[in-house]
């Protein structure tokens, strides 16, 4: 007999039904299979060389002792098997009805199967005398022996299933949570899209109306970048998904509108490999993170600051690292807790696990630097130059 447990099939997700049981067929075989007779094999050679020990004495050679090893590890191998193959047929005949009363006929099988295999024990051991009497004694004790046994080791492998059911459960579910929770996440997030920050569109047109009156060709410019960011916007929005290209046209055009609207006071410059135009990223995660350089760095400060936007491959070339640097007043007006940031932290476990991250950290001599990790898979290593972004775009 074997405490290790058959393997389980996965349980099906909540709402699709109750998982299918195994066919009768199926049930028998999780049982009564090579890895459980040997199992049992192997039990039945411990128990029979530990049983062999008691019986050996200093007038017995290696050899006899070996072959009254070998002799009696066949026997209990024999009930063993027979208590595995009734156990077997009792799973089938579960897995066909459905009976009321499982514990009561494995009960019964266990039961069965060790008196069966006691009785094999006693033909095959007297073959050779068949005028041999039937102790009935032993029979009793040893019926009621491998009793104990199989009620025992029926038991621990019960146990051990339901654990391993009990676990796959847990883990499905944890699956469901996540998936779930990734779902909630994205459903927030086209809600937020939804909105396309109606205070920025405000605050562009009017700026727009404002600046054609007094300076047409500014009032132009505002507009065309305005056109331009929301044709990169809105695509991805309606996708669910983005490239780093996006992202930067995203930003260069967010960046140019505010500029029109800061004048001197902000700065900015973007430096990316072109080659890594086509990795895939949540949508809005680089505006998120200038948005929160310009309101958190740059506004609080009069003379405004400048803006760095940098996509590079790390060195070993497995991750894309995308950072922006500001040089605004730094950490004293936001400690990277917004739920601008928490948000893109939540898309970026989404989308990615935990082999991306965002992190922050203070910069030289002042500001915050962002810094995005994500995973470079084999079409982000090998993909064209994507016409959606323009590296070094400098003001």
């Amino acid at each position: 007999m074997s405490d290790a447990p058959p393997p389980l099939s996965a349980p099906a997700p909540l709402g699709a039904g109750a998982p299918s049981r195994p066919s009768a067929r199926e049930a028998a075989l999780q049982l009564f299979n090579l890895r459980m007779i040997a199992a049992a094999f192997y039990f039945c050679l411990a128990m029979a060389g530990a049983r062999s020990l008691t019986w050996l004495t200093s007038d017995d050679g290696v050899s006899d002792w070996l072959l009254e090893w070998l002799r009696f590890t066949r026997q209990t191998l024999l009930t063993a098997l027979s208590i595995l193959a009734a156990l077997a047929l009792a799973e089938a005949l579960l897995a066909r009805t459905a009976s009321r009363w499982p514990v009561a006929l494995r009960a019964v099988a266990i039961a069965a199967g060790a008196t069966v295999g006691t009785l094999l024990r006693y033909k095959v051991a007297n073959l050779g005398a068949p005028e041999e009497p039937l102790h009935w004694d032993w029979v009793l004790s040893t019926t009621l022996l491998w009793l104990v046994l199989g009620s025992f080791f029926a038991a621990l492998l019960h146990g051990l299933r339901e654990e391993r059911g009990a676990q796959a459960r847990l883990a499905a579910l944890s699956r469901q949570h996540d998936t779930l929770q990734a779902q909630q996440m994205e459903a927030q997030f086209s809600a937020l899209n939804a909105q396309i920050e109606p205070h920025f569109l405000f605050n562009t047109l009017a700026n727009v109306k404002r600046l054609y009156e007094t300076a047409p060709e500014r009032g132009r410019d505002m507009m065309t970048s305005l056109i331009a960011y929301l044709r990169a916007a809105l695509p991805s929005m309606r996708q669910g998904t983005s490239t780093l290209g996006q992202e930067l046209e995203l930003a260069r055009s967010y960046l140019t509108i505010l500029q029109l609207r800061m004048g001197e006071r902000l700065r900015f410059d973007i430096e990316a490999d072109a080659a890594l135009f086509s990795t895939p990223l949540p949508p809005m995660v680089l505006p998120t993170l200038v948005e929160n350089a310009i309101k958190h760095g740059l506004s609080p400060l009069p003379e405004g600051g400048r803006i760095d936007i940098l996509a590079r491959r790390e060195p070993d070339g497995r991750a894309l690292v995308l950072e922006v640097r500001d040089t605004g007043q730094g950490f004293a007006a936001s400690g990277g807790s917004g739920v601008g940031l928490a948000n893109t932290r939540a898309r970026l476990m989404a989308m990615f696990g935990r082999d991306a991250c965002l992190e922050l950290e203070a910069g030289t001599p002042r500001g915050v630097v962002a810094r995005v990790r994500v995973p470079l898979g084999a079409t982000a290593r090998t993909a064209a130059p994507s016409s959606a972004a323009t590296a070094g775009a400098a003001t």
